[in-house]
């Protein structure tokens, strides 16, 4: 018997998946939330063979769930409706067995978590394509910069937290809008959420 955790904050898409999953006659759900936290209190406390998680709950997403439990012998499997280059490439790092869109047909899932479970990795089709393609192309102090920018900083609150000049943060600015192709910094926030690369 596959022994499941499902992570989902939307309930009725919680629940729907529960019930579909322990329809099949070699799996079972034992443990279902709406967070990321308690996604990782159930997998430690029950061991299933398998976690579903969603990546946009709260508290924890499913990547951060997902990085802290890589230790545990529990193959995760990414369900979301976000097929963004930037969170697959995140999950693919943090060791993740699955990477599904929930507008897959509903035995797909089953059959993705029997193949998981067998030792092969499941990732949509669509995301393959761009796994190469949309590599983040900004320095990691370009990376911390923007960040700053995102938690709304300005060039002089920058510069005082990451000890450099005020001049200094103004090209790094300028260089980040010119890699990203956008003409501000809210396009280059923006952007970057779009695509994933905020952690």
């Amino acid at each position: 018997m596959i022994r499941i955790v499902i992570a989902e904050d939307q309930r009725m898409m919680l629940g729907a998946l529960g019930s579909l999953l322990n329809l099949e006659d070699d799996m079972e759900v034992v443990g279902m939330t709406n967070n990321g936290e308690d996604a990782i209190k159930l997998v430690k406390q029950l061991r299933p063979e398998i976690c579903i998680m969603d990546i946009e709950m709260p508290g924890k997403s499913g990547l951060d769930a997902a990085e802290e439990l890589q230790e545990f012998d529990c193959k995760i499997i990414i369900l979301t409706t976000f097929a963004r280059p930037g969170y697959f490439q995140r999950a693919i790092k943090a060791g993740i067995k699955g990477y599904l869109l929930k507008d897959s047909p509903s035995e797909e899932l089953a059959n993705s978590i029997r193949h998981v479970v067998a030792g092969r990795k499941i990732y949509a089709p669509e995301l393959m394509d761009d796994l190469y393609s949309e590599e983040n192309p900004l320095t990691d102090r370009e990376k911390a910069v923007l960040e700053l920018v995102a938690d709304g900083k300005n060039t002089k609150e920058i510069a005082e937290e990451l000890n450099i000049k005020t001049g200094t943060v103004r090209n790094y600015i300028s260089q980040i809008l010119d890699k990203l192709e956008v003409t501000n910094r809210i396009e280059a926030v923006t952007q970057s959420k779009k695509k994933g690369w905020f952690r």
